[in-house]
């Protein structure tokens, strides 16, 4: 499902839209229908003309039928961890290359699950609250150096001091107000 791509800089998964297996999803929901089906057809065979004979194939049935739903359950989930993941590595604004290979459903999840992480980190922490996605490898030293990758802009720094982040520009600021940009390809840390 994920692939890993190099950019230039620290390695980044990429959800690919080929890898969600809607039609193999339909086929096994296709497959479950008729197993039910049957299985229905046969216990109601088995309690009128008393044929225990077909015990056995309706237990074989009833048991491909939870193999079925774990192993759909289970890539579901896997799915929804990874786009998870997404949100704590980019942010609450996925790049547009993720967002088309994602389907309506997962955008719909990933929305869901962004307001709802953002109003626990608004219940956080005082009245602006606390983003707990900043950080998320404990720091060395507060302030790192930087380099723009790609023309953004003025920047606010904490003081209320701007920073005009042009491409190639270095500057050293605060790794906090930074991690979200790094992140997202506008900035890179320097390593000196």
């Amino acid at each position: 499902m994920w692939s890993t791509a190099r950019s230039g800089g620290p390695e980044h998964r990429v959800l690919r839209r080929q890898d969600w297996q809607e039609d193999g999803l339909r086929q096994v929901l296709e497959e479950m229908k008729a197993l039910y089906e049957q299985n229905q057809s046969d216990v109601n065979e088995a309690k009128s003309s008393g044929r225990g004979d077909l015990i056995p194939t309706i237990k074989f049935r009833h048991c491909s039928l939870l193999r079925n739903q774990r192993c759909i359950v289970a890539y579901l989930y896997d799915r929804l961890l990874r786009i998870r993941a997404l949100r704590w590595e980019y942010g609450s604004v996925l790049p547009s290359a993720l967002r088309f290979h994602m389907s309506a459903e997962e955008m719909d999840w990933f929305n869901r699950y962004k307001k709802s992480l953002a109003t626990y980190m608004r219940s956080l922490g005082g009245d602006e609250g606390l983003d707990i996605t900043q950080d998320m490898k404990p720091p060395k030293s507060l302030y790192i150096e930087v380099r723009c990758l790609k023309d953004y802009g003025e920047f606010e720094v904490e003081d209320g001091t701007s920073v005009l982040l042009k491409k190639n520009s270095q500057h050293f600021l605060p790794r906090w107000k930074c991690e979200q940009l790094i992140r997202q390809g506008i900035l890179e840390h320097v390593l000196s």
